[in-house]
């Protein structure tokens, strides 16, 4: 599981677990994160980057390697209506 998160104080992140399934709790652990900074384009390209290893590493597996990009427009939505009410 790959995700990409926007933490107080203007901070992207993007966080990767393995087997989430597996775990305790669903809390995300401090080594979970590959990345963390203040530029979406920078965050945007590394979530990519983490999802299309993924990516390879599943259809090595024999799994389905089809996976949609994280793209900047459903990042910037949700803060959209939070910050300005639009939808």
């Amino acid at each position: 599981m790959i995700w990409i998160e926007r933490r107080p104080g203007a901070i992207w992140a993007v966080g990767r677990v393995v087997n989430p399934q597996h775990r305790e709790t669903d809390e995300a652990r401090a080594d979970d994160y590959v990345w963390d900074g203040y530029e979406l384009d920078d965050c945007l390209q590394v979530a990519n980057a983490t999802l299309e290893d993924d990516v390879v590493v599943t259809e090595e597996d024999g799994g389905e390697g089809h996976i949609r990009a994280f793209r900047r427009e459903e990042l910037l939505e949700p803060l959209e209506r939070y910050f300005f009410g639009r939808s």
